[in-house]
């Protein structure tokens, strides 16, 4: 008789023989963070991530000014270091961190809602491409092939152009251009198992195509789904910056960073603060979403995973 592994131990995660389902799920979470956590870049993504999602939820707190509301008799163009305004002000006397820190509200949303369209849109799509075939494959491949041919911030602008200026209509013209990507990764996914044993063992027990894709198909499309989008965070934000950058994103005195460089360009030579703190704070975040992708690429990986 073996040793009695005490529940959620170190041994009792990384058990070859795991007892339970979620003694299995918990040992593969646990082995994917160890692999996640040796890569000290990803750790540094994450923290900034981390720091994006903090400063969002207390933004109410932590902006020591009224984003939107200015001081244009005396506090307009102020320099960074100035008491009570660390970055320094805008053309209409407004506190430039508070902005910033307000601003990050709008990233976030404008991420994770492109995220919760695009992504269950190229997944079906896909998924139900690779498992079909045939017909149906040939034509939801083309209809994508039809969306990967335009440059995605040609087609979003486009699309906002038709739509008309706002938030609402940028986040749905987004969307609308980051699924196909997802679609062609969830197709070669379901192509890669297809025709495997266990998809055969699961339709000998009478499953229907339906079930099959939905429970089977889709959840093992799902690491290389989530890498994938994780690494499109930063194509995100920069497509939803062009568009805030030209007028047709969020619309003032809305805190978007995009806007907030268009507004700043005027006075890039002299005040350059005004353009160049919401740059850099896109570059930051940027950069964090693409060190989390590729540490979440690096641990996810199936053949690293089998070494």
């Amino acid at each position: 008789m073996g040793e009695t592994l005490k529940p959620y131990s170190r041994a009792w995660l990384l058990s070859d023989r795991p007892t339970s389902r979620n003694q299995a799920r918990l040992g593969r979470a646990y082995i994917i963070w160890r692999r996640f956590a040796e890569n000290r870049l990803a750790l540094i993504g994450l923290g900034i991530i981390l720091a994006l999602l903090v400063v969002a939820a207390l933004a109410d707190v932590l902006a020591p000014h009224n984003p939107v509301q200015g001081d244009l008799m005396n506090a307009r163009l102020l320099p960074p270091g100035t008491p009570s305004y660390l970055l320094g002000t805008d053309d209409q006397g407004r506190d430039i961190l508070s902005r910033l820190i307000h601003g990050s509200r709008l990233t976030l949303f404008v991420v994770v809602l492109v995220a919760v369209i695009a992504a269950p849109i190229g997944l079906i799509v896909g998924t139900v491409s690779g498992y079909a075939g045939g017909w149906v494959d040939a034509v939801l491949m083309r209809i994508t092939d039809i969306f990967l041919a335009f440059p995605k911030l040609v087609l979003a602008l486009a699309l906002v152009a038709a739509l008309g200026p706002g938030i609402e209509n940028a986040i749905l013209a987004i969307a609308v251009t980051s699924w196909p990507p997802y679609a062609r990764i969830a197709r070669a996914e379901t192509l890669t198992f297809r025709n495997s044993e266990f998809i055969s063992a699961v339709k000998l027990m009478g499953a229907s195509p339906f079930r099959i894709v939905l429970r089977h198909v889709m959840p093992l499309c799902m690491s290389s789904l989530i890498v994938r989008v994780t690494l499109d965070m930063a194509g995100i934000i920069l497509t939803a910056a062009g568009l805030g950058f030209l007028g047709l994103g969020a619309q003032p005195p809305l805190p978007e960073w995009g806007a907030m460089i268009a507004s700043g360009r005027r006075f890039i030579l002299d005040q350059w603060w005004v353009a160049a703190m919401p740059g850099f704070a896109i570059l930051v975040v940027s950069l964090g979403f693409n060190l989390l992708g590729d540490g979440l690429r690096d641990a996810l990986d199936p053949k690293e995973a089998g070494q």
